[in-house]
Formats: C-alpha cells, sequence, structure tokens
C-alpha cells in the first residue's frame, strides 16, 4: 500500500528562542529547528524571545495614538520632506513591485544626525539622517527607539544562533553591526481593501537584509510563499514575532539559507490592521563576505533577478530599495540617482 505525505501549511516552524538557555540536548533541539527552518521556509514564528507584553503594549499604545492623530498632524511628517526617506507615507504612496501598497506607515532609524553625501562618498549616506516625530506625542519617540533597542538585541542573539546552527562562526558578522548599524522600524496601518477594489495591502517582496521580526496584531493577512509556489496565510500568535531572513543571509549562504517571498492582503472592508516590522541591517557600509559553514557544498546558489541586482555593499542595496518604494521622495531630493550611471 502506497501512502503519501500531505505537506500542512497551516503554520508556519514555532522556535522557542529560550532553549538556547537550556542545557545541550535543548540547544541541539533549538539548533536542529533552527537549520530547518531557515534552510527549508526563511520564516518561522519565534517565541521564548523575552520580549514582555507591558513592552509590547506601551509600543502599540502608542503607535495606534500616532494614527489617531488628525491627518494635518501626520502629513507634518510627510516623508517626502526627507531626504533620508524618514517620516510618514501616506496610504498609496509606497510601490512593491510598481504598484501601489493600501496602507499608511512611519518610517523610523536609529537617530542620527544627517550626513550629506561628499565627492566621491557613496549616494547611500542619505539614508543616514534623523527621524520625524509628532510634538503631540513624544512618548511616541520613547517607545520606539526603545524597540528598536530591544529587538536589536533578540535579532543579535537570535543571527548567533542561527549561526551556530548551521556550523558557522556565531560571531562571524558582529563586526558588521555594532553601534554604526542601520535598524529600520516601520509602523504600519492597513486601513482595509482599497477604493478600487484590489487587495494589495503591500505587494510579493523579499527583505534585504539580515533579518525582519513582525509584530502582527490578530486580524492576519500575511502571506508567504512555500514549496508549492503558493501564498499561504500566517494565522497571528500571541506573543510572537514572525521572523523572516533577509536577501543577505541567501547571498552571504550563496542560497543555502532562504529569503522568501511575502505579501500582505488587504483586510476586508474597512477592518484596520496593525503591523510592526523590525528589520535588523547592518552598517550601511558593511560589505557582507561570505560565510564559513560545512554545508557551503551543497548551497544551490542564490535567488537571480535582473530587475533586482544585489551589491556587496549594504547600503546600495537598502538604497536601491527606497528609490523604488518611495517614487516622490526619489523624485524631490535624489533625481539624479534614478538613472543609473
Amino acid at each position: 500500500m502506497t501512502t503519501h505525505t500531505v505537506t500542512s501549511y497551516d503554520q508556519l516552524p514555532i522556535i522557542d528562542l529560550s532553549a538556547a538557555d537550556g542545557g545541550p540536548r535543548a540547544r541541539a533541539r533549538l539548533h536542529a529547528q533552527l537549520h530547518s527552518a531557515a534552510h527549508d521556509v526563511g520564516f518561522f514564528q519565534l517565541v521564548g524571545h523575552g520580549v514582555t507584553r507591558a513592552e509590547t503594549d506601551a509600543l502599540l499604545t502608542a503607535m495606534r495614538a500616532f494614527f489617531a492623530l488628525p491627518e494635518a498632524d501626520r502629513l507634518a511628517l510627510d516623508n517626502v520632506g526627507s531626504p533620508h526617506f524618514r517620516g510618514y507615507t501616506r496610504t498609496g504612496d509606497e510601490r512593491t513591485g510598481g504598484a501601489r501598497d493600501w496602507r499608511d506607515q512611519l518610517d523610523i532609524g536609529a537617530e542620527r544626525p544627517a550626513r550629506v553625501p561628499g565627492p566621491g562618498e557613496p549616494p547611500y549616506w542619505w539614508l543616514q539622517g534623523p527621524n520625524q516625530w509628532p510634538a503631540a506625542l513624544p512618548g511616541l519617540r520613547t517607545a520606539a527607539l526603545a524597540w528598536i533597542d530591544r529587538l536589536s538585541g533578540v535579532a543579535h542573539r537570535l543571527l548567533r544562533e542561527l549561526l551556530t546552527a548551521i556550523g558557522a562562526p556565531a560571531g562571524f558578522y558582529d563586526p558588521v553591526f555594532g553601534d554604526r548599524a542601520h535598524p529600520h522600524l516601520k509602523l504600519v496601518r492597513y486601513p482595509g481593501s482599497a477604493d478600487d477594489g484590489t487587495g494589495q495591502g503591500v505587494g510579493a517582496h523579499k527583505d534585504y537584509g539580515f533579518l525582519t521580526l513582525l509584530l502582527q496584531d490578530t486580524v492576519g493577512g500575511l502571506q508567504v510563499q512555500r514549496e508549492d509556489g503558493r501564498f499561504h496565510d500566517v494565522p497571528p500568535i500571541e506573543g510572537a514575532f514572525v521572523v523572516n531572513l533577509g536577501e543577505l543571509l541567501e547571498v552571504a549562504t550563496n542560497g543555502y539559507l532562504l529569503a522568501t517571498n511575502h505579501r500582505v492582503v488587504s483586510p476586508p472592508g474597512a477592518t484596520e490592521r496593525f503591523s510592526v516590522p523590525f528589520f535588523y541591517n547592518p552598517r550601511l557600509d558593511a560589505r557582507i563576505e561570505p560565510l564559513p559553514f560545512p554545508h557551503a557544498a551543497e548551497a544551490p546558489g542564490i535567488t537571480t533577478d535582473p530587475t533586482n541586482p544585489l551589491y556587496a555593499e549594504y547600503g546600495y542595496n537598502e538604497l536601491k530599495g527606497k528609490l523604488r518604494a518611495h517614487p516622490l521622495v526619489a523624485q524631490r531630493h535624489h533625481g539624479n540617482l534614478l538613472t543609473p550611471a
């Protein structure tokens, strides 16, 4: 009698990071699970990360207060006024795959002074600069910057465990992070379906850093492309972060670890959905060296896409993405960067 294995996509792998503090058997099981999830799927749900409900509630409370502000207050932070791509993006102004995303958001990064590239300097230094904050909500700045610090720590620990899981030196990429890393936080609201009936909350894409840790609410809508080529829902888990690998890890391992396409389908009608993606990115000038690990001979090579070239210096990858995603900012501040030299 022939038996058939039916793959279930009801949920992503669920990984408990607190097992890193357990004994040898618990750590071995954690590393086996991490290895499988990162190599086979590129996505998983992370629990046991140590971020408390109180910390999460502080951020979500400040975030909901921001989106409850009058539109004029939000538009005062319009990212079109920032050459650093920081601030508020109104619904429909961001693009993925050339099509508009039906969401509005606040983009936040490390709080640093503007760096205008000098003659001969890479143009990606435009990405460094101050954030824009609403004067009526001083608590938002405190909560958002605290979240960046907190999740940078979680992501740092997770990356070290992941590298260990595939037999690589745990601290191999520590030097490209440090106090000049370039983390990125989005506070995102999906306001429901677009008025023209299109369902693209955000189009299919891969992230271009190392790791993304997503806090999503209970509404749902995130979908991940799985081995069958179809997009499957990611049911929310209370207290979990949805983690996905970015293109830099795929490149660093020559395709052994996966950066996976994902998208968000707009919630029905006027249902709002809130999500908070955090992107763990290295320094803008970091050059990502190939990772030495024992499975390198099994690596299939990176996914090649002529419309999405990947660069050795991280800053060029992020700048490429920002210029595409925010055409109004690009046209106002960076017209000279839109045509390759």
